[in-house]
């Protein structure tokens, strides 16, 4: 790649490089005896929420604590690989009185940062970079990079719009689509139909018209059908979604069934790995409706995927959440997610427009050679 500069990308460090949250929880437990144990899945909102998670914050006044938190699994290998791909700044926020000991970890754990580019403070909104990557929800709504990423954690489970990864992979493989797309602009689609098509955009788009329409035009295509804790979004013929309770979706997640996942409204959807290969392996090709999140998860975990990008006239987009046949909160919610969506469509491989059904489909065949 030709390019005559580099990407500029500031990195939090709780619970992006250096285990916090987890940490605290170790701790707490081994302290409390907790039955059952305190996990993780309880911290589901930054702050003290009233119950017993609170105690974690307990430890975070301990001096001993910023000595000694460790660093996240991968997150030095993940530093040195980024280093080579972008200029590197670290953001964090401590108290004053342990800001030294935090400047001390990170040089300590992650040479590759210069000592000139750690930054201390919580307004990382005036941070001029490319890309934030944060697991704060308000940090990344707030940030003015180009860019802003969010870390899945059970705290920001429901960002909505926004774009997010699930682990260091899915992040550096997002970083070389940005690369890529400061230099060079995909015109044409590949001659050859690929393995995963990804319809992406926000809701009321028409993504998922969109899809249908492929599917009932296009044999090759087979639709990837997801899994969620909604039970009325199954109730209501929806095809795209198969119904599991919450334990069971819980266990598929840890057990790492699941390569995308994510929630909403207070409900967990996904997408299994196996049903991905074996789609694939029947020789026929994936169509999936996904949000970026997991339209990313995809690029990481398979070589040959095409994302693309539903645009459509905010007049319209907003008229069609309107008519949804869904709850004012959750109307709400998509449309303050319009803006943030806007602009996943510089991350993805094309952009069709939605005027007409028929006549986006027709573009998408077109391209795809189908």
């Amino acid at each position: 790649m030709n390019r005559s500069f580099r990407l500029s990308t500031a990195l939090d460090v709780d619970d992006l490089l250096l285990e916090c949250v987890p940490y605290a929880i170790r701790l707490a437990n081994e302290k409390y005896q907790f039955d059952p144990p305190l996990t993780i899945h309880e911290v589901n909102q930054w702050g003290r929420t009233g119950t017993r998670s609170d105690v974690i914050f307990e430890f975070m006044d301990d001096p001993d604590f910023f000595v000694n938190q460790p660093p996240i699994q991968g997150a030095r290998e993940f530093v040195k690989k980024l280093s080579q791909m972008t200029e590197i700044f670290v953001t964090t926020a401590v108290w004053p009185e342990y800001m030294t000991l935090r400047f001390q970890r990170i040089l300590k754990e992650f040479p590759e940062i210069p000592k000139d580019h750690i930054l201390m403070g919580s307004r990382k909104d005036v941070i001029d970079v490319d890309i934030l990557f944060d697991d704060g929800m308000h940090n990344v709504l707030n940030s003015n990079a180009a860019y802003p990423i969010l870390m899945r954690r059970p705290w920001n489970s429901e960002a909505t719009g926004v774009l997010a990864v699930n682990n260091y992979d899915e992040f550096l493989k997002l970083v070389e689509i940005i690369a890529d797309s400061y230099s060079t602009k995909r015109e044409q689609f590949s001659s050859e139909c690929p393995d995963i098509v990804v319809l992406v955009g926000p809701s009321g788009s028409g993504k998922n018209e969109i899809a249908r329409e492929l599917l009932h035009q296009v044999p090759l295509f087979e639709k990837l059908v997801s899994y969620t804790t909604d039970e009325a979004v199954c109730g209501k013929g929806n095809s795209g979604y198969h119904y599991v309770d919450k334990e069971t979706f819980r266990h598929m997640s840890d057990n790492g069934e699941l390569f995308e996942s994510t929630t909403y409204a207070h409900h967990s959807y996904g997408s299994r790995m196996a049903d991905v290969e074996q789609i694939l392996a029947s020789g026929k090709r994936v169509l999936t409706v996904m949000d970026i999140c997991g339209a990313m998860a995809l690029k990481t975990r398979f070589p040959n995927v095409t994302t693309i990008y539903v645009k459509r006239d905010k007049k319209e987009l907003i008229t069609a959440i309107l008519q949804k046949d869904c709850t004012i909160e959750d109307k709400t919610n998509r449309l303050l997610a319009i803006s943030a969506e806007v602009r996943n469509a510089q991350v993805c491989d094309y952009t069709v427009v939605f005027d007409d059904c028929e006549q986006a489909v027709q573009r998408i065949r077109q391209k795809l050679s189908v």
